[in-house]
């Protein structure tokens, strides 16, 4: 890329040169100021013939083209072709493959990373290590004796409904695999350690409605038709984000009881599993009536799931261990001058804390807006203020695919070279804006 600019910029002063030195010789010699060897005039008016003062020409013209001719070294391509298909071969050795030559060019000019957190930052191996349900604090968090059955029925009936993941028993007593995203296998791990029986509870309701989990949202829901034709609407997502919709909680008999005087207790917990670097996650529902759902096929896709008066069931933190090696790196980076900043969906005090751990944020009073700031205020700032704003943030969470995009492009207006690293689907419109990308899929 920087050599085709230098080769424009050196042929266009070399045509420059060329064409002055042409107009400088063709004056001289027909004005009678170029002299030959000898010392004789080579032009004189009515005196030299055409044959000859075309060959002067021709002498001059030659001279032109020869410094247009040398103005670029004819090794320059290839040795810039090669120390590049070396850097390839180097970065392959670090199991790096490039798609492209130029790539390496680029990444060498690189100013700013923006690097998703879960899987890339940290080893995408998710267990949920604390719980809250029934009101409390369950210690461990896979312990039965503070649950009542109706709320272990209705979180069992939650997160095996709710969820794209899949539980297989083994038929010879064997260990239970579970599949799905790292986050869904977290969830149906933990609710298999409570007793769920997935299949049963899947065949003994039926799914009426699915809204998927949605970036923007973060949070999805489904609505299930119950044996007795009941009616539940599950909803599972960002905790803070699910605990603003919830008007009541069971408790640990597992009576409702209305949330107001306990939502303190639900956002402290929040909070602490937030600082501690935990992804938080809270699962509730809602009785509502089958009469009210839509019965034919086209207007069932376009109901809306209610989602507000639910009754919250459980919250969950889910630890998601940072990768080895990430600090150093990110030092490396600081280093050689490239800022390194991180764009997650996750909450805010997750991502500080996760960002404190891996050496994003140098200390605790780093951690201050703009340097940290939620997807939602930076998309809501005009167009000047994001470019701004952009230079100092840090760290980005609650943020969307849409926000980590306005974010590369306000970077690459201030005159950064961005690097963008992402696993997932989420980060495709960054992916395609950016200078280049570093996917870490595996």
């Amino acid at each position: 890329v920087r050599l085709n600019g230098v080769a424009t910029f050196i042929g266009i002063v070399g045509l420059t040169v060329a064409a002055a030195v042409l107009a400088v010789l063709l004056g001289r010699y027909f004005s009678g100021h170029t002299k030959d060897l000898d010392g004789n005039v080579q032009f004189v008016g009515g005196k030299t013939s055409i044959s000859d003062a075309v060959d002067g020409v021709i002498k001059i013209f030659t001279i032109a083209v020869t410094i247009v001719v040398v103005a670029v070294p004819e090794g320059l391509p290839l040795a810039v072709t090669l120390t590049l298909a070396y850097s390839m071969r180097k970065m392959m050795a670090d199991k790096a493959l490039v798609r492209r030559l130029s790539a390496c060019e680029t990444m060498g000019s690189a100013t700013t990373i923006c690097s998703d957190k879960t899987g890339t930052l940290t080893l995408n191996q998710m267990t949920v290590v604390e719980a809250y349900a029934g009101g409390k604090k369950l210690n461990p968090p896979d312990d039965l004796s503070k649950l009542h059955p109706e709320v272990l029925s209705l979180i069992n009936e939650g997160i095996a409904q709710n969820t794209t993941g899949n539980v297989f028993m083994s038929k010879d007593g064997g260990e239970t695999e579970v599949s799905g995203s790292p986050t869904e296998k977290a969830i149906l791990s933990w609710a298999v350690k409570l007793g769920m029986n997935f299949d049963l509870i899947r065949s003994t309701s039926k799914i009426l409605h699915v809204f998927p989990f949605n970036s923007e949202k973060k949070r999805g829901g489904v609505a299930v038709k119950l044996a007795d034709s009941g009616v539940h609407i599950h909803w599972k997502g960002a905790a803070e984000i699910v605990l603003g919709t919830c008007t009541q909680y069971l408790d640990s008999n597992g009576q409702r009881q209305s949330i107001e005087e306990e939502k303190a207790f639900f956002k402290k917990a929040i909070d602490d599993m937030a600082a501690r670097s935990l992804r938080c996650v809270a699962i509730a529902y809602r009785s509502y009536e089958l009469d009210k759902i839509p019965s034919n096929e086209e207007d069932l896709d376009k109901w809306s799931l209610p989602e507000h008066e639910l009754v919250l069931l459980s919250i969950v933190g889910i630890k998601d261990p940072c990768r080895p090696g990430v600090k150093d790196a990110v030092e490396v980076c600081t280093r050689a001058g490239v800022k390194v900043r991180m764009v997650t969906g996750d909450n805010l005090q997750t991502a500080k804390a996760i960002a404190l751990e891996c050496g994003i944020l140098a200390s605790i009073e780093d951690a201050v807006e703009p340097n940290i700031i939620e997807g939602k205020t930076f998309r809501e700032l005009s167009e000047k203020d994001r470019e701004q704003v952009a230079k100092k943030i840090t760290v980005m969470g609650r943020s969307s695919p849409n926000d980590k995009l306005l974010l590369v492009q306000a970077l690459r207006k201030s005159g950064e070279v961005v690097a963008v690293t992402g696993d997932g689907t989420n980060d495709a419109p960054a992916l395609h804006e950016i200078d280049f990308t570093i996917n870490t899929s595996h």
